[in-house]
């Protein structure tokens, strides 16, 4: 028997029970839509985090106040960490690979002019803010390179703050309150969005040394810490611990490179894509009991025809091919229209809910494909090797 012969067998076997044919392939379609759209967001959750973090480069490391550590430790030792101050800052510059620290402290407060006001996240940081994390001015300037323990009253405004305060006027020079005390204004920065849900652009920036006299407080809350992209992690680690455990006299401080950080998020969305296919892929393995079902029940009422066959020099063989065609033929169909089901939800979520990240990739379409031929093939296994194993006049007696 030709290939096209026994292409245009098995459709006319599959068409000859068009109803149950449809109800079979729909259990493979509904399994390879649950695949395909839970792993569409999953990955689609996978970009959208990896996207946010390296949007601020992949050689940073945050410094934080207080060791991070799993064990547990005295309670009265919780206080105990000395503050990470603006010479802490100053101070790892020296260290090896390094290319630029900046701190940080954020708070809210008032942002007053001409009569208007508003209540934004106010960061207090240096000069390098903007190389630190790749952020860009507009218009005008960042903060100046002073001392950033005594700097001057400047401020530079994130974009929608100064389209809220200033409309469509140019706010560079112009003097705003900001938490009581007049800044001047130096700079606009792009519009940035909404990251990991903080809007960046509804922000003010003042010297880091006037935010923590504004929120009397002592310690940073974190110092940015960029590296030579192709230095060895480790030693750029070992240099800021070697400066930090000196000033402070023991480790009472934590290092978090952001490279380390997507290696962690990579592994637990990967286990969360994983997990989401794994459940869609359930439904897969009911679609495939369907195929069992109904290819047995087609063995028993095609059981002359099987004879008939037999009796004009089938062999058990191509008896055995012909019902593991059908299967997967039954399988492939009900995969291709599991793929359009699937992708045509996922647009629509895409389309009702734009902050839903939804990415399909081809790589998963095409596996998902594989997988409901892979299921129709073991499926149809059994109920194939029944029709071979025939006896063919004991099949021709049963007309």
């Amino acid at each position: 028997m030709r290939f096209d012969d026994f292409l245009r067998f098995a459709l006319t076997s599959l068409t000859a029970h068009r109803l149950r044919t449809a109800l079979t392939s729909l259990g493979i379609a509904v399994g390879i839509a649950a695949v395909i759209l839970l792993t569409s967001i999953g990955e689609g959750l996978h970009q959208f985090v990896i996207d946010e973090f390296t949007q601020f480069g992949t050689n940073l490391i945050t410094v934080t106040p207080g060791r991070t550590q799993t064990h547990g430790g005295s309670l009265g030792a919780i206080n105990t960490s000395r503050p990470l101050s603006v010479e802490d800052a100053i101070a790892l510059r020296r260290a090896p690979y390094v290319q630029v620290t900046d701190p940080l402290i954020q708070g809210n407060a008032d942002v007053e002019h001409l009569g208007r006001s508003r209540r934004v996240t106010l960061y207090g940081v240096g000069h390098h803010f903007t190389d630190a994390l790749r952020m860009r001015v507009a218009v005008g300037e960042f903060l100046p390179d002073d001392d950033p323990r005594s700097a001057r009253a400047f401020v530079v405004l994130g974009a929608k703050v100064a389209s809220e305060l200033f409309g469509g006027e140019n706010p560079l020079g112009a003097r705003i309150r900001v938490g009581g005390e007049r800044y001047r204004i130096v700079g606009i920065m792009e519009p940035k969005g909404q990251i990991l849900g903080f809007d960046m652009d509804d922000t003010v920036y003042i010297p880091v040394g006037r935010a923590l006299d504004m929120f009397n407080r002592e310690s940073l809350m974190e110092i940015h810490v960029t590296y030579e992209p192709t230095a060895p992690l480790a030693e750029v680690e070992e240099g800021l611990k070697r400066i930090l455990t000196a000033r402070h006299g023991r480790e009472d401080f934590t290092l978090t490179p952001q490279q380390k950080m997507l290696e962690v998020f990579g592994t637990v969305l990967n286990a969360i894509t994983f997990a989401v296919a794994a459940i869609g892929a359930i439904s897969l393995l009911v679609g495939g009991v369907g195929i069992l079902t109904i290819l047995t029940i087609a063995v028993s009422e095609r059981t002359a025809e099987i004879g008939l066959l037999r009796a004009i020099g089938a062999t058990r063989h191509r008896i055995l091919l012909i019902f593991l065609g059908e299967a997967a033929l039954l399988a492939a169909v009900g995969g291709i229209a599991g793929l359009a089901l699937g992708w045509s939800v996922a647009a629509l979520l895409k389309l009702a809910l734009p902050a839903l990240p939804v990415h399909t990739p081809w790589s998963f379409a095409v596996a998902a494909e594989i997988s409901a031929v892979g299921i129709g093939l073991l499926a149809g296994v059994l109920p194939a090797r029944r029709a071979a194993l025939l006896d063919p006049l004991e099949a021709l007696r049963s007309e």
